[in-house]
């Protein structure tokens, strides 16, 4: 198999932003006391990154779209990077906080532009692929970087944790340099154009089926660890090699759900894996407490997760064909809203007391919704064609 390497630097980007964004929460008590905090104080990081992500995500690509992609892309990894390293030195609770919410600020724009890049990389017909290339790195960070950082930081110090993180950024950088392709750029766009895409009725669907239909996986994934431990059996010392499947379902399902999306139609795959999601979930609430079956729909549902992520930004891009990159940017907040709300519902049971399976229930129902808005957008929608010029340079190749 040959692999176009201009997609590589997005991938590493890719995943360094996975491992950082993921590892902390496998961290929380080792960091909670170094810096003499509660554990709950030390969740707190975790918000302030996200918040980092929601607000940065449209403003640094709203101040950067007259930049050539290229250039933007190298200066949010420099971004990443840096404050990744002061967080591996951050010596109290509130510096940690402040530089935490920094380093989220590059994340979604990162993205946005990497999407769009990806898109313009591909030929005719391979877009949804390249932009799963993109999201192998965040896969990847989930299958292998996140439970080996992980040990690292119980085993000798969190703050190697950060340390890694920002080896990864200047590994990015160096390929970003090196490989992805100089892309023209509108010097004429300016932020209140970019934003003129939300007066869109077809980008609102979307958005709502990214922070409704996925925040129904997030009802899951939230509470995987007492969903396994308590109903399934799985002692607590094998949890990581229960991360490590989910995350071996992330890397197959991402790259799965880009290849039927550039087969099927975004639209099709998009119904099709929702409808897959609802099956799944519903799974999880009835065949728990068997641990293999528990097991199988870990990889299933940990699959199902990133198939989506192709498909649904190459809607998103048809929704904003102007736009691309503050539309995809806007979908990494989305992805964050999803995660916010399906962690909120997905506990709302769990605090009446019901039992770890309850969460998936919700997201059900979640998921139920953002089918149904998925279906009519295909209804709507499923006709229009995506307009993207390939990049004039010639594809450089090889051998994986």
């Amino acid at each position: 198999m040959k692999i176009d390497k201009r997609i590589i630097p997005l991938a590493i980007g890719g995943l360094g932003i996975g491992t950082t964004e993921f590892t902390v929460m496998g961290l929380l008590p080792d960091i909670a006391k170094t810096l003499q905090i509660t554990i709950p104080e030390a969740g707190h990081l975790i918000s302030a990154y996200a918040l980092g992500v929601v607000i940065g995500a449209p403003i640094l690509i709203g101040y950067s779209v007259k930049f050539p992609p290229k250039k933007v892309l190298l200066s949010l990894m420099v971004i990443f990077t840096l404050f990744n390293a002061l967080s591996a030195v951050a010596p109290d609770y509130t510096t940690m906080l402040i530089i935490r919410f920094l380093s989220g600020l590059p994340h979604g724009a990162f993205f946005g532009v990497g999407t769009v890049v990806a898109a313009r990389m591909a030929g005719k017909g391979k877009e949804a692929f390249y932009i799963s290339l993109m999201f192998t790195g965040l896969t990847v960070a989930n299958l292998a970087m996140v439970p080996l950082v992980t040990y690292i930081g119980h085993a000798f110090h969190w703050r190697w944790y950060f340390a890694i993180v920002a080896v990864i950024g200047l590994i990015a950088l160096l390929f970003l340099k090196l490989w992805l392709p100089v892309i023209e750029t509108n010097e004429d766009t300016h932020f209140k154009e970019e934003i003129k895409f939300l007066k869109r009725k077809q980008a609102w669907f979307v958005l709502m089926i990214t922070a409704i239909g996925f925040g129904g996986l997030f009802t899951w994934f939230s509470y995987i660890t007492p969903l396994m431990t308590v109903m399934s059996g799985i002692k607590e010392s094998q949890m990581a090699y229960v991360m490590i499947l989910a995350g071996g379902g992330m890397v197959v399902g991402n790259l799965v759900g880009g290849y039927l999306s550039d087969r099927l139609s975004p639209e099709k795959t998009c119904v099709l894996l929702l409808t897959l999601m609802m099956v799944s979930l519903a799974g999880v609430f009835f065949l728990s407490e068997h641990t293999y079956l528990s097991l199988a729909l870990t990889f299933i549902c940990g699959a199902l997760s990133m198939s989506v992520a192709a498909p649904i930004n190459i809607m998103m891009m048809k929704a904003a064909p102007k736009s691309e990159m503050m539309a995809a940017a806007f979908m990494q907040a989305a992805f964050n809203c999803a995660n916010a709300m399906g962690a909120f519902l997905g506990g709302l049971p769990l605090e009446k007391g019901y039992s770890y399976n309850y969460p998936s229930l919700v997201g059900v129902g979640m998921t139920l919704i953002g089918l149904i808005i998925a279906f009519r957008y295909k209804q709507l929608y499923g006709s229009q064609v995506l307009h993207q010029e390939e990049i004039p340079v010639e594809a450089v190749t090889c051998d994986k």
